[in-house]
């Protein structure tokens, strides 16, 4: 009898029957975040350090940050006006080829930093999918699915997480370098696959297929110069203002830990390196039981009160980074357990906040000039958390600390009611 209750209580689980109703692009899109995420999580654990013992240093590591963040502006600025002309699905496929297929196979080849200048460079045009990316997955989506949707989205991240060991164990037993070549070279193959799969099984949008249509004989600069029209209702609209501004610091933040807390850990803290993989997947962990235990209870609350509380925990995580003692796995534990956490309460709601508020039938144009404001602002932080790692490699850390408080502080004063559900796409 208990089993029939738990499989009864699981198949009405809400995530569970979001999973099973998803069709079309949500469903391709969903499922194929895998091809992405195992290899991106194999590789992501020790991607500072195979720069670094190829010879790329602290300050260097930071100014290719701040590159790679350059270059996203401008390709998130023209991805608004390549999704709008050639479409969604054409798009998707173009940023993912340029962006990720190609770098992989430069990344697997490196031998300096300008292998890895190149291979960055290109890799933030992969910008220009984001945009389209988001609009093929959530245009023709019923609005009151779209927080489940990006949980999904993250979900299927988080399982390709698991795989992660694989290359700490190869590691371990090898050595660093012609491991990654190899790893890199699967990214590159996976993601091949993936845009195939993508050309296939993917339809464009309604509302992408009203944009070709309205655009079809505008000249490139008519469609640039309409963007004059697209700052002022941005900063007109409270609610998008302070999302684009938890936008930049997230952005911020999430690039300083990507980049230097495998070196902070390894070097400073004396972690060996093939334990580096175990904490995104206690991490992965974490954030699966969060999702399907917390999630549904939380959603009776207004998004900004999850929001706070994630804030908070992603302060109190920095603080154990910055104290932890040296080679303790604990402290490192504890970090890892309050930063999934806060991951899992803030993310998603970011993202569906930000598919919310958004006018749908500007959303390809509007997210693009969000993501160039996020990228101008976001774009010095690598250059000075690298300068600041080279003085002191807890530095970074105390600088995302400072963020989380000014983007907790934001979420303390987001008081606007969510838009009504409408559906608007088959006016």
């Amino acid at each position: 009898m208990n089993k029939i209750v738990t499989r009864e209580r699981i198949r009405n689980h809400p995530l569970i029957r979001t999973l099973f109703q998803l069709e079309g692009n949500q469903k391709v899109l969903t499922f194929l975040e895998p091809l992405w995420g195992i290899p991106q999580n194999l590789i992501a654990p020790y991607a500072t350090l195979y720069m670094y013992e190829l010879g790329v240093n602290d300050v260097q590591i930071g100014l290719l940050m701040s590159i790679a963040m350059f270059v996203q502006m401008i390709s998130s600025f023209a991805g608004g006006i390549i999704a709008d002309r050639a479409g969604r699905k054409t798009t998707c496929n173009f940023g993912d080829f340029l962006g990720w297929c190609i770098p992989c196979v430069i990344w697997a080849v490196s031998q300096n930093f300008w292998f890895f200048l190149v291979a960055v460079i290109l890799n933030s045009f992969e910008q220009v999918n984001q945009t389209a990316w988001n609009c093929l997955l959530i245009e023709d989506a019923p609005p009151g699915q779209i927080l489940h949707i990006y949980t999904w989205v993250t979900i299927s991240g988080l399982l390709a997480v698991f795989f992660a060991p694989i290359s700490g164990l190869v590691i371990s037993r090898n050595s660093l370098i012609p491991v990654m070549r190899v790893l890199y070279l699967i990214f590159a193959v996976c993601m091949t696959i993936k845009c195939l799969i993508t050309m296939l099984y993917t339809k464009e949008t309604r509302q992408g297929l009203r944009r070709k249509e309205q655009t079809r004989h505008q000249s490139l600069w008519y469609m640039i110069s309409e963007y004059r029209y697209i700052l002022p209702r941005i900063f007109k609209d409270g609610p998008t203002v302070k999302i684009l501004v938890i936008m930049v610091l997230l952005q911020m933040t999430t690039q300083i830990t990507n980049n230097f807390f495998s070196i902070y850990t390894t070097e400073n803290l004396g972690i060996p390196k093939s334990f580096l993989a175990l904490f995104p997947i206690l991490r992965a962990v974490i954030m699966l039981v969060f999702v399907f235990v917390m999630q549904e209870k939380l959603e009776k609350f207004p998004f900004r009160i999850p929001m706070e509380i994630g804030f908070l925990l992603y302060i109190g995580s920095q603080l154990i980074l910055i104290f932890s003692p040296h080679k303790s796995f604990l402290f490192i534990i504890l970090y890892t357990i309050m930063e999934a956490f806060a991951f899992a309460l803030v993310v998603p709601r970011k993202d569906s906040m930000m598919a919310l508020y958004v006018d749908p039938e500007e959303r390809a144009r509007i997210v693009s000039v969000l993501g160039v404001i996020m990228f101008i602002f976001a774009s010095p932080s690598g250059y000075i958390a690298g300068k600041l790692s080279s003085i002191n490699r807890q530095l970074p850390f105390i600088l995302n600390m400072s963020l989380y408080i000014i983007a907790g502080i934001i979420t303390v004063r987001f008081n606007d009611p969510l838009p009504e559900h409408t559906e608007t796409e088959d006016d």
